[in-house]
């Protein structure tokens, strides 16, 4: 299938990182290539991008895409929270602006056989990186009723997770899970009549919640947040477009710690703990995405784009 993505907030995000022609810069969510084609174009042969993404196949049409300016990108497969790694395997010890584009792809949600949607049958599969060992199966099929529980609540905001979760382990004792229409059945058999009528499909939270599960992408987004920060060169940017809340939380709550400096209790007379501010945060509230491209691409509506600035 080929890989296409639309990207989101585009020009926003060329903005927010306020392009050197000779600068670093590192798009650690590469996909399609859509931000990135547009920032390797702004560079000279001084500059350099380096693009990161876990998924081969989103790597194999980002270089195509990107074959144009191939002098000036490096692709990387590799989660983007390992920052640090990727940067001391390339010998770069800061750059000058960071880009990330959070959550499953357009490609990875209308390719049927990789199992994220609800809305196809394929295996229980989900890994935005096939290496990965961990699949949509395995969380289904292993995972203590407890801990399938936890994350349909907490990941996915399902209200009625104790009730799904308790059908997949009754359903599970008799053969396995395999497929996500199979999932999708016994999300359908746990919720009660009125929760099927609601304008949301009714697997989407839960298939939200195994998704993020599988990927560990929270733990991902805060791995990167934490690393981030630390390897942006002064006046380099941090621009992080996020899909919901719980990503959002993260991403907000990290930046504004980062543009904190001192901890010290209201009550003390003078700091103590000698934490400076390390950013200052270019949005006080999050950019979103206009009327315009709403229109063009519904998958926008959720977007949020944060920015901070190393100081």
């Amino acid at each position: 299938m080929e890989f296409q993505h639309k990207s989101v907030l585009l020009q926003e995000c060329i903005d927010a990182l306020n392009i050197r022609p000779d600068g670093i810069y590192l798009d650690g969510t590469l996909g399609g290539a859509g931000h990135s084609s547009q920032i390797a174009r702004r560079l000279t042969e001084g500059g350099r991008l380096i693009g990161v993404d876990r998924d081969r196949t989103a790597l194999a049409a980002a270089k195509e895409r990107l074959a144009p300016y191939a002098d000036r990108v490096t692709l990387v497969h590799s989660n983007f929270a390992e920052i640090d790694a990727i940067l001391d395997s390339l010998g770069i010890p800061a750059v000058d602006g960071m880009l990330f584009d959070l959550g499953v792809s357009s490609p990875q949600l209308d390719d049927a056989s990789r199992g994220f949607s609800y809305m196809a049958d394929a295996p229980l599969d989900m890994r935005m990186d096939k290496d990965d060992a961990l699949t949509a199966g395995a969380v289904v099929n292993t995972w203590p009723q407890g801990e399938l529980r936890r994350i349909l609540y907490d990941y996915g905001e399902e209200r009625y997770a104790p009730q799904i979760a308790a059908a997949i382990c009754r359903a599970r004792e008799k053969a396995p899970i395999e497929t996500t229409l199979e999932l999708v059945d016994i999300i359908r058999s746990a919720m009660p009549a009125q929760a099927l009528r609601e304008k949301q499909h009714p697997a989407k939270r839960s298939f939200q919640a195994i998704r993020i599960a599988v990927n560990d992408e929270l733990g991902a987004v805060s791995r990167m947040m934490q690393a981030a920060v630390g390897r942006l060169n002064p006046g380099g940017r941090l621009a992080v477009i996020t899909f919901h809340s719980l990503e959002d939380r993260i991403v907000k709550s990290e930046m504004q710690q980062a543009a904190r400096g001192c901890t010290c209790p209201p009550e003390f007379p003078v700091c103590v703990c000698g934490k400076k501010p390390l950013v200052k945060l270019v949005t006080r509230k999050p950019i979103v995405s206009g009327p315009a491209e709403l229109e063009e691409n519904p998958r926008a509506r959720s977007a949020k784009l944060r920015v901070a600035e190393k100081l």
